[in-house]
């Protein structure tokens, strides 16, 4: 028996076995998937309603608020360049006042009732008639010295400045310019508070950053600033006369885009280390077109300001050289006549024509003779009358100049030196 029951094994692999075997195993395991489920589901619940509630942002209505909004207690300090730039000049920037004499109403019907005719200006009251702007450039002997525009004193009987602290003082007008469109005034020194420096315009590069300043649409906005850079370095104009229109030359000025509006004339514009490099003179509008041409505006450059102003300071005037000759340009003659009086090859199609010139004068004592045809000065091309004043005007009095002309169809080269201009009555010279 105990051999029997010592040499009886089980067999595990028999089918009874393993039914009991997985049975029972199987029936485990469902159940604990089952509490894992249920425990699990309640669990993860829970936790995903906490966490979602941990992330909810809270809602909050100002109109629930009983605290009053307030301005935040964090002050941003900025230092910029163009700010200290504009606190360098500020104060040597004015407005201009243009006052002129009215005449008085009842002397419109002077002619009517049998009275004098219109009664002279003088008799007016002053009213002011434009305002502009001006910079403060010098102190001297308790006086300060003002640089501005012309167009902006033109017509003036008298000429107030208003300074930076809002004070108001008379102006004498000791120059104008309107070649170049300047004009220097005089105020008392007392109440000025600082003076501009002129910087080197020929230095200027375009994209620099510029600042203007003035006084856009009157003295109600004084010191005005605005922003931007310097499109151009160098461009050509054409200037007019005021009272008839013409053009009457041309001028080499800054493109900036930084806003210029009626009343910056004579403002400055300056570079981010506080000089002036310009002078603001004028703007392109869009005459002729539906809407006005923004972005645009002039100036005159420093140099040629410092050359105007010291000459205007001291003699009131600018000496420019002058040829003493009456001209006109080719293009005005009928090629009938540039062939049958200049006897001018049919390749010359521009240039300028001495119709008449004076006695005495620097181009007759150079030889130059009635109907020469210039063509250039110091090898410069001259096409017209603006060209040829443009070109003149880079030379000073007592400079000596080449001028090249064509004489009876051939050319000829002159040696002229330059007087002062002058206005003496004109003879004309048959030519020889």
């Amino acid at each position: 028996m105990d051999n029997n029951q010592s040499n009886f094994k089980i067999n595990e692999n028999s089918p009874h076995h393993q039914k009991n075997k997985n049975g029972v195993g199987a029936q485990a395991i469902i159940l604990i998937v089952i509490i894992a489920s249920l425990i699990g589901g309640g669990i993860g619940g829970l936790l995903v309603h906490f966490f979602n509630d941990q992330n909810m942002p809270t809602q909050t209505s100002t109109n629930n608020s009983n605290q009053p909004t307030k301005v935040s207690n964090i002050v941003v300090k900025e230092n910029s360049d163009s700010e200290k730039a504009f606190n360098k000049v500020k104060d040597a920037v004015v407005s201009v006042i243009n006052l002129q004499k009215q005449q008085p109403v009842n002397s419109l019907f002077g002619d009517i009732f049998g009275n004098s005719r219109n009664r002279s200006k003088s008799s007016g009251s002053l009213q002011e008639s434009s305002e502009g702007s001006g910079v403060i450039y010098q102190k001297s002997n308790g006086n300060a010295f003002i640089v501005t525009n012309n167009h902006v004193v033109a017509g003036s009987d008298k000429l107030e400045v208003i300074l930076s602290d809002g004070s108001k003082v008379t102006a004498k007008l000791l120059g104008t310019d309107s070649v170049t469109d300047l004009a220097v005034l005089q105020v008392s020194a007392d109440k000025v508070k600082a003076v501009a420096d002129f910087g080197d315009s020929n230095e200027i590069r375009p994209g620099q950053q510029v600042l203007a300043i003035g006084s856009p649409m009157g003295s109600k906005f004084a010191t005005s600033v605005t922003q931007g850079i310097i499109s151009a370095k160098s461009r050509t104009v054409d200037v007019t006369d005021e009272d008839t229109g013409q053009t009457t030359g041309e001028a080499t000025v800054i493109q900036t885009d930084a806003a210029i509006n009626p009343g910056n004339s004579g403002g400055a514009l300056i570079n981010i280390g506080g000089q002036v490099i310009g002078i603001t003179s004028m703007k392109l509008s869009g005459s002729g077109s539906s809407s006005n041409v923004e972005g645009m505006g002039f100036a005159i450059p420093s140099n040629e300001v410092v050359q105007i102003v010291n000459q205007l300071e001291k003699n009131g005037k600018v000496a420019r050289p002058s040829l003493g000759i009456s001209p006109v340009d080719l293009s005005e003659v009928s090629s009938t006549q540039q062939s049958s009086i200049l006897h001018l090859p049919s390749s010359v199609k521009s240039g300028v024509v001495v119709v008449s010139l004076t006695n005495n004068s620097p181009a007759a004592k150079a030889g130059v003779k009635q109907y020469d045809v210039i063509y250039s000065i110091e090898g410069k091309e001259v096409n017209t009358v603006v060209d040829l004043r443009s070109q003149l005007y880079k030379y000073q009095v007592g400079d000596t100049i080449t001028l090249s002309v064509y004489r009876g169809g051939h050319k000829k080269d002159l040696k002229v030196k330059l007087t002062e201009t002058a206005k003496p009555e004109i003879t004309v010279k048959q030519g020889e």
